[in-house]
């Protein structure tokens, strides 16, 4: 029986070390062949170890083309997401608050509404939304990538702070009202740091899917409309020149640098803006 179990665990290991390698190989992959010339990166495709290491790939991604390089693009990105992500959080807590605070004829069907709306797959709205933005004459532009979220259209957080927001006691509300506080002054003094002291993991997640939404920045943008050394446009992010790199131009190298310098830069400050809030280091004060 024994001897059984036994087996039974080696077994297990063997599969999920086996499942593990499978899941991490392409990135190891990448890694390894951001240190390979151009011309031997799929000759030596079977080999991780690069017969020569190679640093220039790196100073190539950073310094770009045109003097357009890293920098702007990422510059680019942040400025995107960085308004899109406080534009959701300002309309979805508005919005969120009204559901859960206020009573209104129709609160219940709308709020219908916007769960039925969670059900549609974002590839079902994208050529409506293309073809809507095509009329206003923003695509080509990066309006489409920041103005929306500025309307509550992350149905998913307009229902989660909701529901939050009505397990925050009415109490403080009243008491608030007692001191003299208005309406908007709850709002912005008891309710909205409640909700961020809650929702910061979410935010970090929806400023980084910002950053990673390739099939609407894509769509939407393109990179439009300066391009640069035929490799991108000044209105460039960081997902949207990746594609040209390495789909346009086959710069496969620099893609891979480009792909390993934006994890590392989302994910050292993921980390450390996690750390430095009050959702850690008061974890479980709320």
């Amino acid at each position: 029986m024994e001897r059984k179990k036994t087996i039974s665990n080696i077994i297990y290991h063997v599969l999920v070390c086996a499942f593990g390698l499978v899941m991490i190989y392409p990135l190891v992959w990448m890694v390894m062949s951001s240190f390979k010339d151009t011309n031997t990166i799929f000759t030596t495709a079977t080999s991780l170890i690069p017969e020569k290491f190679t640093l220039q790939n790196y100073v190539n991604g950073w310094k770009g083309f045109a003097k357009v390089g890293f920098g702007t693009f990422f510059k680019n990105s942040l400025f995107i997401s960085i308004t899109a992500t406080i534009g959701t959080v300002l309309s979805s807590s508005v919005v969120a608050y009204g559901f859960a605070r206020c009573k209104f004829p129709g609160r219940k069907l709308l709020f219908a509404a916007m769960l039925a709306s969670m059900m549609l797959p974002a590839q079902v709205l994208m050529i409506p939304q293309y073809l809507w933005y095509q009329k206003l004459n923003w695509v080509g532009t990066n309006l489409p990538l920041i103005v929306p979220y500025c309307f509550a259209i992350q149905g998913f957080f307009v229902y989660m702070m909701t529901n939050f927001i009505e397990g925050i006691p009415r109490e403080l509300d009243e008491a608030a009202k007692i001191d003299g506080a208005n309406a908007v002054q709850t709002f912005f003094k008891i309710t909205l740091p409640y909700m961020l002291f809650v929702m910061t993991p979410y935010l970090i997640t929806q400023f980084t899917g910002n950053i990673n939404n390739f099939n609407v920045i894509f769509l939407l943008s393109g990179g439009n409309p300066t391009p640069v050394d035929a490799t991108a446009g000044k209105t460039d992010l960081l997902v949207t020149w990746l594609y040209k790199l390495t789909v346009d131009k086959q710069y496969y190298n620099i893609g891979a640098v480009i792909g390993i310098l934006t994890f590392i830069i989302l994910a050292v400050g993921a980390l450390f803006t996690y750390r430095r809030s009050k959702s850690y280091k008061e974890e479980g004060g709320f």
